[in-house]
């Protein structure tokens, strides 16, 4: 059985190293790509240049897309994906610090399939990480 992947598009180190760090914590095994803003995030999953190794480098399963990044922004790069008929099937997680209706709703309308927000209780952020990672890579897969 193949190994999942998860690709982490997001241009905080800090909010890299704590989305590991809350990985590791539950103990979760999947191997985590990380891309620094949404161009980087289209390159990776176009297979372009420096990504054009699948076995290095291989679509994800699952996708943790911040909203708020130089460049592209989340919102752009989750239109990309969506447009892309080999993309548009893989599950989209917006992270995001905002709580506001409306970027909630434009995130929805966009094809996100959820909506996380980014808290600084590492707890808390682990638990809701850990149901999210069942829920998109564990259970859906199930029901397949």
């Amino acid at each position: 059985m193949k190994e999942k992947t998860i690709l982490l598009v997001e241009d905080s180190e800090d909010d890299v190293f704590f989305f590991q760090r809350a990985l590791n914590r539950k103990g979760a095994k999947y191997p985590v790509q990380v891309a620094m803003d949404g161009d980087e995030a289209v390159n990776y999953l176009s297979g372009k240049g420096a990504f054009s190794d699948r076995t290095r480098h291989p679509l994800p399963d699952l996708i943790f897309l911040d909203i708020q990044m130089p460049r592209m922004n989340g919102h752009e790069v989750l239109r990309w994906i969506r447009e892309q008929p080999e993309l548009r099937t893989i599950p989209v997680v917006i992270l995001s610090t905002s709580s506001q209706p409306i970027d909630i709703q434009r995130a929805n309308a966009a094809g996100g399939n959820a909506y996380l927000l980014k808290t600084s209780n590492s707890e808390k952020f682990g638990t809701i990480l850990d149901h999210t990672l069942y829920f998109w890579l564990e259970a859906n897969q199930r029901l397949a």
